[in-house]
């Protein structure tokens, strides 16, 4: 049936097949087993809108599957999902383009493709979807992407940083969580550090800090800010703001061995700039020692 010429009979048994791939794992293998994938590559372009999008919402949920992933690849149509996330096409379209992206970039080489074929700057304005799905499946690619440095290093001319930013406002954890992981990896360059300053970033991830609600991202938000420690106008600020003050209290106060170390490696940073007399402290001392 995929191979009919009729749209109505294509997205009918696209409609069943997503609902068959939906039940479980063993399904998508059977899927993979009849033959399924290739026919289904040709309808990620159709130019019935109904046709096309639901041959997205079928990969979105096969390529959770590594046989699938592996033949997808092979096929090379990583560039005809990247095309379905403009801007014209349908919430539900970006919403499973984006998460097939999302499952194939866990390796490297389909990173290395999303990124060749521009899916970088389409994933970043994303972002700003209205559509939590879509920024979840978005901001999750990303932070698969930039864990290489090529790509690493093109987010700041896509001024990546501040949508990444606002995500941490999200009503959902998850965004958050994924958010500040990314975060993580962009902050170890210099650039990337310089832009969080500039867009009021470490105030933002002060505020996680301060927040009881929000602990489940404090060991994350610690980790980007001793990333942003190693920036000397970054750790003047954090000092002059009494951030340093913060983190030393938030050390000393926390009952989590992680918190307590990522703590402790922000403070160790601040501490080798030696622009501060205050991290000198026996506390300080302290909690090094306890560290360690």
């Amino acid at each position: 049936m995929l191979n009919s010429p009729e749209e109505e009979i294509l997205a009918k048994a696209c409609e069943a097949i997503y609902r068959f791939a939906l039940k479980g794992e063993e399904n998508k293998a059977t899927l993979f087993e009849l033959g399924a994938v290739e026919p289904l590559t040709k309808l990620l372009t159709h130019e019935d809108k109904i046709v096309r999008r639901n041959a997205n919402m079928i990969f979105g949920i096969l390529t959770s599957n590594s046989d699938v992933k592996k033949l997808l690849r092979e096929l090379d149509i990583l560039s005809f999902v990247i095309a379905q996330l403009a801007p014209e096409e349908e919430v539900i379209i970006h919403e499973f383009a984006s998460l097939c992206l999302a499952n194939m970039s866990a390796e490297y080489t389909s990173k290395v493709q999303i990124f060749e074929y521009g899916g970088l700057e389409p994933l970043i304005r994303l972002l700003s979807s209205p559509d939590p799905d879509v920024k979840k499946n978005s901001i999750e690619c990303i932070y698969n992407l930039v864990q290489d440095f090529q790509c690493r290093a093109t987010l700041p001319e896509l001024n990546a940083i501040p949508p990444i930013l606002e995500l941490l406002n999200s009503e959902y954890p998850v965004i958050q969580l994924l958010a500040l992981k990314t975060l993580g990896v962009i902050t170890n360059d210099k650039e990337s550090r310089v832009i969080l300053r500039d867009y009021q970033g470490v105030d933002q991830l002060i505020k996680i800090l301060e927040s009881k609600d929000l602990s489940d991202l404090h060991i994350e938000a610690l980790l980007v800010i001793a990333n942003c420690l190693e920036d000397m106008d970054t750790m003047v600020l954090i000092h002059q703001t009494g951030g340093l003050k913060k983190l030393l209290t938030f050390a000393e106060n926390s009952t989590i061995p992680d918190i307590q170390k990522n703590a402790a490696k922000a403070i160790t940073k601040a501490a080798y700039n030696c622009m501060s007399h205050f991290i000198q402290t026996k506390h300080t001392c302290f909690l090094l020692y306890s560290w360690l």
